[in-house]
């Protein structure tokens, strides 16, 4: 498999600094590694949702780790993006109940009409498809996540209704 690298400039501004030390202010100070996941999820949303190297190598640094505790934990859990993404990323659940419920059919038809593969960005950098590990919503299936929210009993209709709610920038993705 072939990496791409992708170039991202670094910019922890004092407000992001400020946020960081909160963070680690909720650990005892030999215990900084502990407030990694929270650290890396604010890094991620200041820096267009993905984390570089650089990024990864700066919130060690911060941290006061080895860069490798960074890597394991961000190419450990898929919340973590190692290039760019699509704005609205279609997260979508491929667990047993959601597959029963036609959730594959779902992503297929998501790609096509977004000429698409799975985890390929459209051109203009608004969409991405990607399936996901169990999201814990089995009775709502099938379903998927679009930011910090829950898409559930998706429908042919809901896709093209969320597709054209996202072109038209009237998605909330965060409920901070």
């Amino acid at each position: 498999m072939e990496r791409t690298y992708h170039k991202q400039e670094i910019n922890i501004t004092e407000a992001l600094m400020s946020r960081i030390n909160e963070l680690i202010s909720h650990y005892p100070e030999d215990k900084r590694k502990s407030a990694l996941l929270p650290v890396l999820h604010e890094v991620q949303d200041a820096h267009d949702n993905w984390l570089s190297i650089e990024l990864m190598n700066k919130v060690a640094e911060i941290l006061l780790i080895k860069p490798i505790e960074v890597y394991e934990v961000v190419s450990f859990y898929t919340m973590y993006n190692q290039r760019p993404v699509g704005k609205y990323m279609f997260e979508f659940c491929q667990t047993s109940p959601c597959c029963l419920n036609g959730v594959e059919d779902l992503m297929d038809y998501t790609c096509e009409k977004l000429g698409v593969k799975v985890g390929e960005p459209t051109p203009d950098g608004l969409f991405e498809v990607r399936g996901v590990e169990c999201l814990g919503a089995c009775g709502y299936a099938p379903m998927m996540q679009l930011g910090d929210f829950y898409k559930e009993h998706l429908t042919a209709a809901k896709i093209d209704q969320l597709i054209d709610d996202c072109k038209n920038d009237t998605i909330i993705l965060h409920d901070k």
